[in-house]
């Protein structure tokens, strides 16, 4: 759920929502590196007037903006441990001004008045223009940005204006990743939305405050998202991945998804919903060198159904005990529970789930909704008989129709 962030220096960026700063009352200033290994020239940026404190140093770039409500005040702050040279180093193409620069370490804002009230975004596109008739160079012959980046030493200082972009946009879009991350959504299962300016705060995952009695939250970090057109509930928001229920009411087939910020609307990115769309939870952690373990528990919900691991609670099940099952996207439940509403009764899965466990069919003693939670699946399954294995094959279908992900379980005797 974590992104190393981009960040951007280009000559132009076309958006909807660019702001334009400066000119402010700090400089820049890029010292050249030397060309990397693809010969392209790379550089250290220095910015704004920076402050060390409790070991953390604080560098910040700040003036009058125009471009979203009435203008205002911008500041742009860059935190980094230590005392040492900044964290953000670039390359660039020669011949071009186009910088693409990494924060390796640390963090940035933009701070905003907007209408007065005061807006954070984190991780915005940036663009610095350079006026070149006030510009200092030293062991370069143009105030080039891209010759001083092929120069080791060479440096381009001076005042800067230029523009920032807080647009959210939309990378990708798959169903919840730790239930398989399909490429399709269906009503009422979780998806995974990525890209860049997503929210307006680092992290924030949803908390009792937010919920509305038994119904969470569909604005979250002043975050929202539609799909086809209807609020989406939301559990998780940070600058590059926004967790969403969908909501009951989306029909099946191509829906945009749009998330809005203080920074605007996206561009819509289309996904594709299904009726169904089922996925057991099987997270990358359980991939071991056999394959991808399904996540099974035993009732006391602290065991896993893994083979012996050193740290991890987990033993192998064995034929006539019940283990426990989640997954998201097997469709409506008995009596009826729309999307965002705590699961806080009796229910049963009004599709046909089966399942099988080294080719022989399990009996399944409970199929629907979990108890105190949103839109989580719950399966309690009694092992077969079948032979030992660490890694025996385990598979599912709902309403007939196999289930996409291929899963193992281990039995021992």
């Amino acid at each position: 759920m974590r992104f190393a962030f981009l960040l951007a220096i280009l000559i132009s960026v076309a958006s909807a929502n660019i702001i334009n700063y400066g000119p402010t009352n700090q400089t820049l200033t890029y010292t050249g590196l030397g060309p990397d290994a693809q010969g392209h020239g790379t550089v250290r940026v220095s910015w704004g007037s920076c402050v060390f404190e409790n070991g953390v140093t604080t560098c910040t770039l700040s003036g009058p903006y125009t471009g979203i409500g009435s203008g205002g005040t911008f500041t742009v702050v860059v935190t980094y441990a230590g005392n040492g040279p900044s964290p953000l180093i670039g390359t660039v193409i020669p011949g071009t001004d186009t910088i693409n620069l990494g924060l390796t370490a640390g963090a940035i804002e933009t701070k905003l008045t907007i209408n007065g009230n005061p807006t954070t975004f984190y991780y915005t596109n940036l663009t610095t223009f350079f006026n070149t008739s006030n510009a200092v160079c030293t062991l370069v012959t143009s105030c080039a940005v891209g010759q001083v980046g092929l120069i080791p030493g060479a440096t381009i200082t001076g005042p800067v204006t230029g523009q920032f972009d807080a647009t959210p946009i939309i990378r990708g879009v798959v169903s919840a990743s730790a239930y398989g991350g399909f490429s399709s959504v269906a009503p009422g299962s979780w998806m995974e939305v990525y890209g860049i300016n997503l929210a307006n705060v680092l992290r924030q995952t949803w908390s009792g405050a937010d919920f509305k009695g038994n119904i969470a939250p569909t604005a979250l970090g002043g975050t929202t998202l539609t799909i086809g057109g209807k609020p989406a509930y939301l559990d998780y928001v940070d600058q590059g991945q926004v967790n969403a229920q969908v909501p009951s009411s989306v029909p099946s087939g191509p829906q945009p998804v749009v998330i809005t910020t203080a920074g605007g609307a996206s561009a819509a990115y289309t996904i594709n919903v299904n009726s169904v769309e089922p996925g057991l939870l099987a997270p990358a952690v359980f991939k071991l060198a056999a394959g991808q373990y399904v996540a099974a528990l035993f009732p006391d919900g602290v065991t896993f159904v893994l083979p012996p691991a050193e740290g991890i609670p987990a033993r192998r099940a064995r034929p006539g005990e019940t283990i426990i099952l989640y997954g998201i996207g097997f469709g409506p439940v008995t009596p009826d529970t729309p999307a965002g509403t705590i699961q806080t009764q009796s229910n049963r899965l009004v599709g046909s789930f089966q399942c099988s466990i080294g080719g022989t069919q399990a009996t399944v003693s409970y199929a629907g909704q979990s108890g105190n939670f949103v839109g989580l699946y719950q399966f309690n399954v009694v092992v077969p008989s079948v032979a030992a294995g660490e890694a025996v094959p385990f598979t599912y279908t709902l309403g007939g129709v196999p289930g996409p992900q291929s899963l193992l379980i281990p039995i021992g005797n």
